[in-house]
């Protein structure tokens, strides 16, 4: 069965970043807690953050998602249990999980929450899909390393009522989908529980044995030296490709990234995803669009993964392991004061005189200039120079709570 509509699914490290995906266009956010999640790193969520996360989105008709998709030791399971007694109290839609034995108590104790079991587990053919879905699992995330031809395949070879989730945009994995040693073995640092440290991004010599000190450089070509650095997918000019596919959630990956990147990613797909149920031609003829405002948070260079066979070396970045970043994240606006004041918790400097950009959920941007700037007790400054410093701004256009602001480099 051909799907036509496919849900969004953003990813949110705090609070803030869950309503700003929920503020551009997310249908479910996925989140983890304090623990038995793999972005051990991200800021993550008390248990009230969490209730009250739920609470927010469910009253927008958003779903949450919440990670637990460690792979648990021994010493893992009792604090399993009593996170899954915590999260039955909290209602969330679904538990993304990796590990069968972990799966089995959340069917036990959280009977009444979906079950989608994570790209951890490697799931990589039709067979594995129709296992996971006869012991209970809802859905599946499949492994980053399938073609869309597999896919569609799998798709046609499972139950109707069984979901298929995939990522369509973010940061790849060098191993086997999130699988890989090479931050334990460096730093002791366990990526399959949730600390990996990510030296696939470093860059790497040779040392031979007898010739101690004297460094060669790893090369498999003249352009550089990262062997093993993965550029970001990003599949915005292939929606009607994933929908064929038979895909019915387009994962963002992403728990660690700022508001500014949950926010333009989120945006720009729900609207291509729109335009194309509006109608293929309109999405065809907006794509400089999706390309220039997908570019407009921070990203590496971007690939198609393996969605159109086995990656090769245009996958890959040799030369760095840096970013792309066009603009500056300032902040997200908060609740209107008197006279035109807006509340804003100040990520990055900005000056009065400067012009900025807020984007505008409806997928417009909206440039203001920014007239004055003053702190909690009243007094006026040129600039905000302090991250997360609690100011009032006064822009020469009024934008709308919860937008966004940037401000291009």
């Amino acid at each position: 069965m051909k799907r036509t509509r496919a849900e969004l699914l953003l990813p949110a490290s705090s609070s803030e970043v869950l309503r700003t995906a929920v503020t551009y266009g997310a249908d479910a956010v996925y989140i983890g807690g304090e623990s038995f999640g793999l972005r051990a790193k991200a800021k993550n969520f008390t248990m009230e953050e969490m209730r009250d996360g739920i609470a927010y989105a469910h009253a927008r008709g958003v779903k949450i998602y919440v990670t637990a998709n460690i792979v648990a030791h021994n010493r893992d399971l009792d604090g399993i249990e009593r996170y899954f007694y915590e999260l039955k109290e909290l209602g969330p839609d679904a538990v993304i999980i990796s590990d069968p034995g972990v799966m089995m108590m959340a069917k036990e104790i959280l009977p009444e929450v979906d079950i989608h079991v994570s790209t951890q587990a490697n799931s990589t053919n039709y067979a594995t899909f129709r296992f996971w879905n006869r012991i209970g699992a809802s859905r599946v995330v499949a492994a980053r390393e399938l073609t869309l031809r597999e896919l569609k395949e799998i798709r046609e070879q499972i139950p109707d009522d069984m979901e298929l989730e995939a990522f369509v945009h973010g940061a790849m994995c060098i191993s086997y989908s999130g699988r890989c040693l090479l931050s334990n073995y460096f730093t002791g640092r366990n990526s399959n529980e949730g600390s990996c440290t990510h030296p696939c991004r470093w860059k790497y010599h040779v040392v031979e044995e007898q010739r101690p000190g004297e460094y060669m450089p790893v090369e498999e070509n003249d352009r550089g030296t990262y062997i093993f650095n993965s550029r970001d997918l990003n599949m915005i000019e292939h929606i009607p490709e994933l929908l064929d596919a038979g895909i019915d959630s387009f994962k963002i990956e992403g728990r660690m990234k700022t508001a500014l990147y949950v926010a333009a990613v989120a945006r720009t797909y729900r609207l291509a995803l729109e335009d194309y149920a509006e109608s293929p031609e309109r999405y065809r003829s907006r794509m400089e669009y999706y390309r220039k405002e997908i570019g407009k948070c921070t990203h590496r260079l971007f690939t198609t993964g393996f969605y159109f066979g086995s990656a090769d070396g245009t996958s890959q970045i040799y030369d760095n392991s840096s970013y792309i970043k066009e603009y500056t994240y300032l902040g997200i606006v908060g609740d209107a004061a008197e006279d035109g004041w807006y509340q804003l918790e100040q990520k990055n400097k900005f000056s009065v005189g400067e012009t900025i950009e807020a984007m505008v959920p409806d997928g417009s941007n909206m440039q203001a200039t920014v007239e004055a700037i003053r702190d909690e007790d009243g007094n006026r400054m040129e600039s905000a120079p302090h991250a997360r410093q609690n100011l009032y701004v006064k822009l020469s256009r009024a934008p709308e709570t919860g937008w966004l602001l940037r401000r291009k480099d």
